[in-house]
């Protein structure tokens, strides 16, 4: 059998992820210390960064059971690597959790005499809030441990019957697993975002986070597949159509975040109801408006005009620097939400950024990456008993 495992690289990837992570995590508790409502605030933004990588990359992976697609074999150990971090993600939510508990995080918790939050009492309260969370996160868990499940029982097959019969149970669960993971994503985002702000509410947010998230998963999974694709074992596996496949799916992604968004925008602006529109006119003053406009330039305009190139696409480091452009404006647009919304004890209102707004999102992602790098090595790099596997080297190769 061929030598599959994971190069020495990555180990040294690690070691260097944690050592960011730990000092990220250690600037950020000082942080902490001195100004605890920034910090937690700092620290969901770096979360929801981190997190939607995690999360996503079982969507990508529920995706690609449904679909199939040589792209899909090839990256499936890097996205169920991702998907075995939603444990860890668990306990980083932890910090979310004291902030919401201590009231330094969320408006709607020092907000009980507000008419509305009073209203939405039965949703916005701190035990139901704990609940769901740990119902996301089973759930979640339990999807990504069957399939991480199936896919190494496959590997210790010894025969095509059986790597087809786990393959087919995979692919069968997917189909029921597809909606519910949605749902979960978008009580997710009106969660954790959406209720930042406890006046806002958009019926398009869960489809935000659903296609933001995955955005984030295909270029986070690009640049690492990009960085490993001239050492041993992927030089022999991935070729310049799988990344075309995957940057073709990535500038989907980018038509999609952005039709969504407009989506939002034109029925807020048509509705003209004070319920929803101070969230746009926050959005729109001051530094908050650059934002908005830089989102619309170099989150959608200039990677949709690169990536309409078809030697872009095929042209592994090209692709990933495009997909790494990409990540910082997920980190950027997941900043416009977070930030302009209301303070719980401080009023802000131009436009600002702290510096733990930096260090916390390098202490969790180090630690993410950390344990991220850790799945990766405990399997070989692709599905070895997969039937399609040949197949799927194959085609990247093809001219």
């Amino acid at each position: 059998m061929r030598n599959f495992d994971a190069p020495a690289e990555i180990s040294r990837w690690q070691t260097f992820a944690l050592g960011a992570g730990a000092i990220g995590t250690i600037l950020w508790l000082v942080g902490l210390s001195t100004d605890a409502e920034q910090a937690y605030r700092s620290w969901l933004l770096g979360f929801i960064f981190w997190g939607g990588i995690g999360i996503g990359s079982l969507g990508i992976l529920i995706l690609q059971y449904l679909t199939g697609g040589a792209w899909g074999v090839v990256i499936r150990r890097f996205v169920e690597a991702g998907s075995r971090t939603i444990p860890l993600l668990a306990l980083l939510f932890a910090p979310i959790m004291m902030g919401l508990i201590t009231k330094h995080l969320y408006a709607w918790t020092v907000m009980p005499n507000d008419p509305l939050v009073a209203h939405r009492a039965a949703w916005m309260n701190i035990p139901s809030f704990g609940i769901r969370t740990i119902v996301y996160f089973g759930l979640l868990s339990i999807m990504g441990y069957l399939l991480n499940k199936w896919s190494e029982q496959q590997d210790k097959t010894t025969n095509y019957e059986d790597s087809a019969k786990f393959l087919g149970r995979a692919t069968a669960f997917c189909g029921p697993a597809m909606p519910f993971y949605g749902l979960i994503v978008s009580f997710m985002a009106i969660d954790w975002t959406m209720m930042l702000d406890p006046h806002w509410y958009s019926t398009m947010w869960g489809f935000l986070y659903i296609a933001g998230w995955a955005l984030s998963c295909f270029a986070f999974m690009i640049a690492i597949l990009a960085a490993l694709s001239d050492k041993e074992p992927m030089n022999r596996i991935v070729g310049s159509r799988h990344f075309h496949d995957i940057g073709k799916l990535m500038l989907a992604l980018v038509m999609v975040w952005a039709y969504f968004n407009l989506s939002q925008w034109l029925i807020i602006w048509s509705g003209n109801l004070p319920e929803e529109t101070p969230w746009y006119l926050k959005r729109i003053a001051g530094g908050w408006g650059i934002m908005a406009i830089l989102l619309v330039i170099f989150h959608f305009a200039v990677p949709f005009i690169i990536l309409l190139s078809q030697s872009i696409k095929k042209k592994p480091k090209l692709l990933s620097l495009v997909a790494v452009f990409i990540l910082l404006m997920r980190m950027v647009d997941y900043y416009f939400h977070i930030g302009p919304s209301p303070m719980t004890y401080a009023s802000i209102d131009t436009f600002h950024i702290s510096w733990m707004d930096f260090t916390a999102p390098v202490g969790i992602g180090g630690i993410w990456l950390w344990w991220f790098f850790g799945e990766l090595k405990k399997r070989p790099l692709v599905p070895i008993n997969d039937p399609f596997l040949e197949n799927a080297i194959a085609h990247g190769k093809a001219h």
